[in-house]
């Protein structure tokens, strides 16, 4: 029964450090397609000679994106509120840019979606204060680490 229990930690820990180093391939490629595409924006920007409230509010978008990124190799994880703040500024990119060719019905849809997205975002947040997860609590006991 020893070897068998021995043998599976073994397997879990093979297969736990392969999807390791997927997922951080896979980061370390969304992070250089960011970045590309922020180069790529910035270099129509200069040829256009004009920034335009459509170019900012992208780079807010690959911004976000990096900061995700950061964010996850900072702590070891993506905090679920941080794809909910991208999806936000890309709802609000869209309604601000598209205004002129949306219908009452699509604004006011997309101005829900945002109001949930926003709520879905307090929610998380106030549960994350009052119900901390184990670990934040036993971190907080900790004073060498830094929040």
């Amino acid at each position: 029964m020893d070897i068998r229990s021995h043998t599976l930690d073994r397997i879990r820990k093979f297969f736990s450090g392969g999807l390791d180093i997927v997922e951080l391939a896979g980061l370390l490629i969304i992070a250089f397609a960011t970045t590309v595409a922020i180069w790529q924006e910035a270099a129509v920007m200069i040829e256009a000679r004009k920034v335009t409230l459509a170019d900012l509010l992208l780079m807010f978008l690959y911004l976000e994106v990096l900061a995700m990124i950061g964010q996850y190799f900072r702590s070891g994880h993506i905090p679920v509120r941080y794809p909910l703040y991208i999806a936000m500024v890309a709802l609000a990119r869209y309604l601000i840019l598209d205004i002129k060719e949306l219908t009452e019905l699509r604004v006011m849809a997309t101005a829900g979606a945002i109001l949930l997205l926003t709520l879905a975002v307090l929610a998380i947040r106030y549960g994350h204060v009052k119900f901390p997860y184990r670990e934040d609590q036993a971190s907080k006991d900790r004073p060498y680490v830094r929040e």
